[in-house]
C-alpha cells in the first residue's frame, strides 16, 4: 500500500534539496562542456584537412555508437584496471563521460546549424578582410544559433534526466537518493515519486526558459509583436488600434 506519509517527509527533505542540487550542477557543467567541445568537434567535421576530419568522425562514431552506461562505466572501472593511477572520483567520471557524450551529439547539432548558414554569409566576410575565425563567431554563429538552439534545449532537458545513469556507479544525484533512502524502508517507489516530482519541475522550468530564449532568436519577434499590438481591424482591414478599440 502506498506510504503518503513517507511522500511527505522526504518531498521537502533536505536530503532530497541537496540530491536535487547535485542533479542540475551536472547537467549545467556538463551540457557546458558539451556544447563548447561539440563545436571545436563541428568544425574539425567540416574541416579541408583529412586528418581533422578524420578524428572527428571516429569521436562521433564511437560516443554516439556506445550507451552512456557503457562510457561511464569503462571510466570508472575500467581506466583504473589500465593504470591505477588513472582512478577518477566520482563526480570527475561522470562530468567527463556526460560532456564527452554530449560532445558528440553537440557537434552535429551545430554542424547542421552552421550548414543551414549560406556560403555566401562566409564569402561576404572574407572579402571584407575578415579571418575566418572572426568570420565564424560575428557572422555565421550568431545566424545558425537559431538553428543551434531549439536542439540543444532538448538535449539539456535529457540531460537533467539522464544524469539518473551516475546512481550505479553511487553519485548521490537524486535517482542514488531514492535508491539509498527506500531500501532500508521498503519505500523505494514512494522516493521514486518524489524524486520524479523534482525531475518534472527542473524539466518543466527549463520548458520555459528554452521557449523565452528561442522567442529572443525569432527574427520575426518585433512583427509577431506589432501584430499582437494590432487591434483585429487594424489586422484585418488596415486601420485601427488597440487603443483606439477600447476608446
Amino acid at each position: 500500500m502506498l506510504q503518503w506519509n513517507v511522500i511527505g517527509q522526504f518531498i521537502f527533505s533536505g536530503f532530497v534539496l541537496q540530491a536535487a542540487w547535485t542533479t542540475l550542477w551536472i547537467s549545467v557543467v556538463a551540457q557546458i562542456l558539451g556544447v563548447i567541445l561539440g563545436l571545436f568537434i563541428a568544425l574539425m567535421r567540416m574541416s579541408r584537412y583529412p586528418v581533422l576530419s578524420s578524428i572527428a568522425r571516429a569521436y562521433i562514431w564511437f560516443f554516439r555508437g556506445s550507451p552512456l552506461l557503457v562510457q561511464v562505466l569503462l571510466l570508472w572501472d575500467g581506466l583504473p584496471r589500465i593504470n591505477p593511477n588513472l582512478l577518477l572520483s566520482d563526480i570527475v567520471c561522470v562530468l567527463v563521460a556526460f560532456s564527452l557524450n554530449e560532445g558528440a551529439y553537440m557537434a552535429e547539432i551545430t554542424r547542421a546549424g552552421i550548414a543551414s548558414v549560406d556560403v555566401g554569409q562566409m564569402e561576404a566576410a572574407k572579402s571584407l578582410g575578415m579571418r575566418y575565425s572572426l568570420a565564424m563567431r560575428r557572422i555565421v554563429l550568431p545566424q545558425a544559433a537559431r538553428v543551434i538552439v531549439p536542439p540543444l534545449g532538448n538535449e539539456f532537458n535529457n540531460m537533467l534526466k539522464t544524469t539518473s545513469i551516475a546512481s550505479v556507479i553511487g553519485l548521490a544525484e537524486l535517482t542514488h537518493f531514492a535508491q539509498q533512502f527506500g531500501s532500508p524502508t521498503f519505500a523505494i517507489f514512494e522516493l521514486l515519486i518524489v524524486v520524479t516530482l523534482y525531475y518534472l519541475l527542473m524539466t518543466t522550468i527549463w520548458g520555459y526558459v528554452q521557449a523565452w530564449i528561442e522567442n529572443r532568436l525569432d527574427p520575426n519577434r518585433s512583427t509577431k509583436v506589432e501584430l499582437q499590438e494590432k487591434s483585429w481591424a487594424s489586422r484585418m482591414l488596415g486601420f485601427g488600434s488597440q487603443a483606439q478599440a477600447g476608446r
